[in-house]
C-alpha cells in the first residue's frame, strides 16, 4: 500500500497540472520531438496501462506439500546413512549383514526401476541389463580394491576434523541436490556425499566396514534418487507414500541411537514439509507486483534478419 501511494504521488508530481505552460500542445510519448514539457512529464493516461500481478501463479497447499516431500525425503536419506554408520561404528551391525541387505535392496530396486522405465520404453535390448551388471561389478571391484587405502586415508587427521568435514559435505549435498530433477543426481551433490562417506567410512574398525559403508553410500546417494525419480514420473500416486515411509524410517532409525538428533530431524521435516508450504500459499495473497510503461522495453520483433 505504501508503495502504491508513493508511486501515485511521484506520478502526480511528474504529470503536473493540465493547464501547464504547454497545455495547448498535445503531449506525445516520443523522444525524438522537442515538446514544451519537462523531461519527466506524463499525462493522465499514464496509469491506464498499469497491470497488477501479471502471470500470478496460484498454488495449492497439498500440491506444494508433495513437492516439498522430496526435500524431507533427502534429509531422511542422510539421517538413514548416519544411522547405519552409527550402528557399524558401535559394533551393533556387522558389515556382512549390511552388505547382503544392500545388495538385495539394489537388485530389488533395479528390477523396479526397469519395470517403471519399460512403461516409457517398451522395447529394451537384453544387452542393456548385461552392461549395467558389468558396470556395477567393475565399480564394486574398484571400491573393494581401494578400501585398504581409503581406510587409512584420514589417519593423520583428527576425528573432530573428520566429523566437521563430513557435516559440511553432507550439508553441501543437501543444498546442491537437484530437487527439480531427482532422477539425475548433480555432480556437486553426489561428490559431496561421497566425500563425506569416505571420511566417515575411514573411521570404522576394518576394511570390510569401509567397503560396505561406501557401497551403501552409492546405493543411498546415487541409485536411490534415480529410482525415486522414476516413481515420481511413472507412479505419482505412490510418491507421497514412499516419501512418508523414508521420513518415518529416518526419524525412527535416528531415534534408536540419537534421540536428540531424531527430535531435530522431526522438527526440520515438519517445518520443511508442512510449515513452509503453508507460508508460501498464505503469502501469495499478499503478493502485489505492478507493471506499466516504466518497465524495460521488450523487443518482440524478429531480428534474425539483421544477424546475416
Amino acid at each position: 500500500m505504501a508503495t502504491n501511494v508513493l508511486l501515485d504521488t511521484t506520478i502526480t508530481r511528474a504529470m503536473g497540472a493540465d493547464d501547464g505552460p504547454g497545455a495547448a500542445v498535445a503531449w506525445r510519448k516520443v523522444l525524438w520531438e522537442r515538446q514544451p514539457y519537462p523531461d519527466n512529464y506524463v499525462d493522465r493516461r499514464f496509469l491506464e496501462e498499469l497491470r497488477r500481478n501479471e502471470g500470478l501463479r496460484q498454488y495449492r497447499y497439498w500440491a506444494v506439500v508433495q513437492e516439498a516431500g522430496l526435500v524431507g525425503e533427502q534429509l531422511s536419506c542422510v539421517a538413514i546413512f548416519i544411522t547405519l554408520w552409527l550402528y557399524m561404528e558401535e559394533g551393533l551391525l556387522s558389515p556382512e549383514t549390511l552388505l547382503v541387505i544392500s545388495l538385495a535392496s539394489s537388485l530389488l530396486g533395479y528390477g523396479l526401476y526397469q519395470a517403471l522405465a519399460s512403461q516409457a520404453q517398451p522395447v529394451l535390448q537384453p544387452r542393456t541389463r548385461l552392461a549395467d551388471l558389468q558396470s556395477a561389478a567393475i565399480f564394486l571391484a574398484f571400491i573393494f580394491g581401494f578400501s585398504p587405502v581409503l581406510k587409512t586415508l584420514t589417519e593423520s587427521v583428527s576425528t573432530d576434523t573428520v566429523y566437521a568435514m563430513s557435516a559440511i559435505m553432507l550439508l553441501a549435498h543437501l543444498v546442491s541436490f537437484p530437487y527439480a530433477y531427482p532422477s539425475t543426481p548433480g555432480c556437486l551433490s553426489l561428490n559431496a556425499a561421497l566425500f563425506a562417506s569416505v571420511c566417515l567410512a575411514s573411521r570404522l574398525p576394518g576394511t570390510l566396514h569401509t567397503f560396505t559403508m561406501l557401497s551403501c553410500a552409492l546405493m543411498v546417494f546415487a541409485l536411490w534418487p534415480c529410482l525415486l525419480g522414476q516413481v515420481k514420473d511413472r507412479a505419482p500416486r505412490y510418491f507421497a507414500a514412499v516419501c512418508a515411509g523414508v521420513c518415518a524410517a529416518g526419524v525412527g532409525g535416528l531415534a534408536s541411537r540419537w534421540p536428540v538428533g531424531a527430535a531435530i530431524l522431526a522438527l526440520a521435516l515438519v517445518s520443511v514439509m508442512l510449515m513452509c508450504p503453508w507460508l508460501l500459499v498464505r503469502l501469495q495473497r499478499h503478493k502485489d507486483n505492478i507493471h506499466g510503461p516504466w518497465d524495460e522495453a521488450e523487443i518482440r520483433e524478429d531480428l534474425s534478419r539483421f544477424l546475416h
